[in-house]
């Protein structure tokens, strides 16, 4: 069963004590988070294209997790959950498409990190088999379901990161990728005990001079499967415009050109699962 509070001061999502709530000026409060650079070190590294920054990874699991409880990342990706919950001792069911992420990150976490509070397996998240295998996790570690869940899509077509039809990367059309995008959500949602948090990390795209919100998108998805909104945070992604051509003064021609502006955030969207 998922730990208690025990105190009045003490919530049933976080290890913080709220009568010690001034000494926590490391811990955001704000929706805008400005990160100047990506944290590196205690297992993190800048090792594959598309994962985010371990601060987001820290920041939600201080808030909305205790000690020992479970994280479930549906798209693991490189691990910087999975990294990021051993760091702060909580346990980790990860899984993703690929087996070789799935391996190097299990290499990655033994070689650093214990790995006795890591469950990482490849499969497809949407699918009945990977609800199944988290839930035979989850009763081997003692717990009904997991007290987290984070979910960092593809941001639809942007990058493609394997040939899978499984693949939201892969999704034909934006009305594909959400469809996609639900049934992972879906599973999320069955896993995660009522009453705990889930965030989704994804941000927008152009398409043929148009903006496509993905993220306000993905946030409906979340509220028509039964999540209550909790609050939309604002990341700044400035520098990463590198990675759509050197040269930034091209992309600023281009914009003004356009006639729209460049990316420079992502959301976190957060979400509470209702008691009942």
């Amino acid at each position: 069963m998922a730990g208690k509070a025990t105190h009045p001061s003490q919530l049933t999502f976080t290890d913080l004590d709220l009568s010690r709530w001034k000494e926590y000026e490391e811990v955001e409060t704000d929706s805008l988070w400005i990160i100047p650079s990506r944290a590196s070190g205690n297992g993190h590294q800048l090792d594959y294209h598309g994962n985010y920054v371990p601060q987001i990874a820290t920041q939600l699991l201080t808030r909305f997790t205790r000690t020992d409880d479970v994280v479930l990342d549906l798209f693991l990706g490189s691990g910087t959950t999975a990294i990021e919950a051993a760091n702060l001792g909580r346990r980790c069911i990860g899984v993703d498409l690929k087996p070789d992420l799935i391996a190097a990150v299990s290499e990655k976490i033994a070689s650093t990190l214990p790995s006795d509070r890591t469950a990482l397996f490849s499969g497809d998240s949407a699918s009945e088999e990977c609800r199944t295998q988290a839930e035979e996790i989850l009763t081997r570690w003692g717990r009904d379901r997991a007290q987290f869940l984070l979910l960092h899509p593809p941001y639809h077509d942007i990058i493609r990161f394997s040939d899978s039809p499984e693949d939201l990367s892969n999704a034909p059309d934006t009305d594909a990728f959400l469809a996609m995008f639900r049934r992972v959500a879906e599973n999320g949602h069955a896993l995660l005990e009522p009453g705990r948090y889930a965030a989704v990390i994804i941000g927008d795209k152009y398409a043929k001079g148009e903006l496509i919100p993905l993220g306000f998108q993905c946030m409906q998805v979340m509220q028509d499967l039964g999540f209550r909104l909790k609050s939309i945070i604002v990341k700044n992604i400035s520098g990463n415009e590198k990675g759509k051509g050197r040269d930034s003064n091209l992309w600023r021609y281009r914009a003004l050109k356009g006639g729209f502006y460049l990316f420079k955030h992502e959301y976190i969207i957060l979400c509470q699962k209702p008691l009942r």
